[in-house]
């Protein structure tokens, strides 16, 4: 078995490997007749740009993105400050300058790669999925009969912060940074993926489609550690799949082809604000000028976010979003799963995380308000105090967009599972967790029942609790865990040994508070046993 893990480690290794130096090598060629027919595409007027490029990229063979990329960057950058420093508005160019040179790229590329689709594919995702298979089934299959064995969790390089996870780290946080930042570095990762788009949208691929297919490849592989694993809860199991087909279906399949039905692209499951861009000017006038489905998707995210949340809330608790439907959730839960240890339960952190959720989710409802009185008065300037004081909307929604939506929800809430915890961005950052959780904590027939007379204090339960909850606190006592963070994954009852914890959907009044009880309430404790 050890050998068999080696090996799935070197063959992963080398699947990584060539993904990785995919963003540097490769051969792009632009010459006139492409020159122009990208001209015309972009609809660029910049003589100052059109000038640069025609004398430092036409015509020339470029080996590498790293040579590629400075030219077209530095071109666009130039010819729009002088455009701005002259007030040629109508020739600025508003695409991101790498945006820019990852389309160039991709018009141009050509050579082994380009040209050789399937066999990238297989040397890259397929190595890839073959040896993290080889690599994580002999850890679950030596678990030996049902049930789940906690030994050796802090011994392992890929579970306790040591170098394997550490490489993870390195990769999970450079791929989004390349993804949010520098998206000329993923044109050969789109030509590996441009037979499946093309199957499914009729589009060549872009960079989040390469995203959109490795995360759903990404929670297949690890889904199946997750079947064998807890192969002995079928809660874990069904919920597991629940948010596998999700993610496969609702978020990535189905927009796809809308967009191959020349529908808006979107995923039905997201609801406001996670999906906090939905009330943006430019998303409402597509979703008008979409006609019946454009307004049929608008009413859907108005009714999912102020009805159909709160209601699926009241009776079944925020977990059947965060932990059955959602993406972020779907990816901790398959991914984060070996790294959910590592969640900081200390009281510090709880602070940092209900001041920082909340603060998340305030911005986003400012900023939401901000931008629907910027939509209906035809405005991109709100005046504060005049004279004085001014917003720019979009310079929020930027900010936003940068902070939480790339950085936090990114960078930090992804790349560093294997050293945080994998609910991160659940915990700390979502602002629809934030929102999820007012309902459970106060108006939910949800909550975690215990049976303090059976605990044994064995600590299995607040160790793998993701959301940082000390669950064993609660057993000890026999109190319902009732907390806004907990999103319901059901783990904790998973590996307790002692069968103390219990996932219950029951009555309001069934949410006793057993230590108020035993501190001197004059209620008596066995009314309240019966009544629940």
């Amino acid at each position: 078995m050890k050998a068999i893990k080696n090996i799935g480690l070197v063959v992963f290794l080398i699947g990584l490997g060539i993904f990785t130096a995919l963003t540097v090598i490769g051969k792009f060629t632009v010459n006139q007749q492409l020159f122009d027919e990208i001209l015309v595409e972009k609809k660029i007027k910049s003589e100052i740009f059109i000038e640069n490029l025609q004398k430092n990229l036409v015509d020339k063979d470029f080996n590498s993105m790293l040579s590629l990329s400075p030219i077209v960057v530095n071109a666009l950058e130039s010819a729009n400050a002088k455009h701005k420093k002259n007030k040629e508005y109508k020739k600025i160019i508003y695409t991101n300058p790498h945006d820019m040179a990852a389309y160039i790229g991709k018009k141009s590329g050509s050579g082994y790669i380009a040209n050789n689709k399937g066999t990238m594919w297989f040397l890259t995702f397929g190595l890839g999925i073959i040896g993290a298979l080889m690599f994580i089934l002999p850890n679950v299959i030596l678990l030996g009969k049902k049930g789940i064995k906690n030994d050796g969790i802090y011994h392992e390089s890929a579970t306790n912060r040591k170098w394997i996870a550490w490489m993870v780290l390195v990769f999970l946080v450079g791929f989004y940074l390349i993804l949010y930042f520098r998206s000329e570095y993923a044109v050969n990762w789109t030509f590996i993926v441009d037979p499946i788009s093309e199957f499914l949208s009729g589009n060549p691929a872009g960079h989040w489609f390469v995203y959109g297919f490795m995360y759903c490849a990404v929670m297949t592989v690890m889904a199946v550690r997750m079947y064998i694993k807890y192969r002995h809860n079928m809660y874990q199991i069904v919920r597991t799949t629940s948010v596998l087909f999700f993610q496969i279906v609702f978020a990535f399949l189905i927009p796809e082809i809308m967009v191959r039905l020349q529908m808006p692209y979107y995923d039905f499951k997201n609801a406001f604000p996670l999906d906090y861009d939905f009330f943006f000017q430019w998303n409402l006038k597509s979703l008008i000028n979409s006609g019946g489905i454009g307004m049929f998707i608008l009413i859907w995210g108005i009714v999912l976010t102020l009805v159909i949340v709160p209601v699926m809330v009241y009776f079944f608790g925020k977990r059947w979003y965060c932990s059955w439907v959602c993406g972020c959730g779907g990816l901790a839960e398959t991914l984060g799963d070996p790294y959910r240890q590592h969640s900081s339960k200390s009281l510090f952190s709880w602070k940092v995380e209900r001041w920082l959720i909340h603060g998340v989710l305030l911005f986003a409802v400012i900023m939401t308000g901000l931008t629907l009185y910027s939509f209906f008065a035809e405005t991109g300037t709100i005046v504060i105090i005049k004279d004085i004081l001014s917003l720019k909307v979009q310079s929020i929604q930027n900010l936003y967009s940068l902070l939480i939506g790339a950085v936090f929800a990114g960078v930090i809430g992804t790349g560093f599972y294997p050293i945080f915890g994998n609910r991160v961005w659940c915990r700390f950052g979502c602002p629809l967790a934030a929102y999820l959780g007012f309902v459970q904590r106060f108006k939910s027939r949800f909550r975690i029942t215990t049976n303090g007379g059976q605990c044994i204090s064995c600590g299995n339960c607040s160790t793998y609790c993701e959301q940082g909850i000390d669950v064993r606190a609660y057993a000890q006592k026999g109190e319902n865990i009732v907390r806004s963070s907990c999103v319901g994954c059901g783990v904790c009852s998973a590996v307790c040994p002692r069968g103390v914890l219990k996932l219950e959907n029951g009555p309001e009044e069934g949410r006793i508070n057993p230590t108020e009880v035993l501190l001197g309430n004059d209620v008596d404790l066995m009314e309240l046993v019966n009544k629940k």
